[in-house]
């Protein structure tokens, strides 16, 4: 009878950012197992002291702040303008992107009080820019903010509480270049982050109705156009795409890695590395 690893075992290896092959490892008895659970320890200690020790004497920034910093150089190069917006939204924003208490979404999101949560996406922030700047700036808007939001998620392999998403937008371009412009903007990001080999694949939001989602192994990001039924809430008229991607996912994508948690904002990891080692 083949024997897989203990849940403690296996819970130890992935804080470890063990390889899918290592955590698939199978054994003979419990003796070849407990001695391999100590090789694959050792040696994924050592490769963590390895990255930690580059990480103060070379990287010296997480991964996380490179990419940011790489997408927004590759985006304003392309004409798209950089906004920062409150990380604290109000219940009434929530409401006009359909998100009211029977919503699905709405029991995921970080209450304040009453009236007021910590963002869980960025577009209501962003719907609201674009309904000043459709008064003062020429069309086509090009925007995106990249900035961290909060869901009560499932903690996951896939999955944070606090996560930092872009959303790259485009108000004012014609209805039958849509398409293109999100397969574009998937172009742009994912060679930025240096990923390859991934998918664009037709789905469906809760929110923004049918999508076009990036995929590999997984959702990297999600497109979406409009005219769409929430856009009269905003007063906004004209034609529209936007392209929204988890940073720490595409960091899981890029590096292989089967642990979220090690990428995102921690006091557990450092770059990745786990810190009990």
């Amino acid at each position: 009878m083949a024997l897989e690893w203990t849940q403690v075992q296996k819970q130890r290896l992935k804080e470890l950012n063990a390889s899918k092959e290592q955590l698939n490892l199978v054994f003979e008895s419990h003796a070849d197992r407990d001695r391999a659970f100590q090789q694959q320890e050792r040696l994924l200690v050592n490769q963590a002291k390895k990255k930690l020790s580059e990480f103060r004497e070379v990287q010296r920034r997480p991964s996380l702040c490179e990419l940011e910093s790489k997408l927004v150089e590759a985006l304003t190069e392309k004409g798209f303008v950089q906004v920062i917006t409150p990380t604290i939204i109000s219940k009434a924003s929530l409401a006009k992107m359909s998100i009211t208490d029977d919503h699905p979404l709405f029991s995921q999101v970080f209450w304040l009080d009453k009236k007021r949560c910590l963002r869980p996406m960025l577009a209501p922030n962003l719907y609201t820019l674009w309904k000043d700047l459709v008064r003062l700036w020429s069309k086509p808007i090009r925007i995106f903010e990249i900035g961290t939001c909060y869901r009560k998620e499932s903690q996951g392999a896939y999955h944070l509480n606090e996560f930092t998403m872009l959303n790259v937008t485009e108000l004012g371009l014609p209805e039958n270049k849509r398409h293109q412009w999100l397969e574009d903007i998937a172009s742009l990001v994912m060679d930025t982050a240096g990923i390859t080999d991934y998918r664009l694949v037709t789905k469906s939001s809760n929110v923004y109705g049918d999508t076009l989602d990036v995929i590999k192994g997984f959702e990297l990001g999600s497109g979406a156009m409009g005219p769409h039924v929430l856009d009269e809430n905003w007063g906004i008229i004209d034609p529209w795409a936007g392209f929204g991607f988890g940073l720490e996912r595409l960091l899981m994508a890029r590096e292989g890695t089967q642990n979220v948690q090690s990428i995102g904002r921690s006091l557990s990891y450092l770059n990745g590395v786990r810190l009990n080692i």
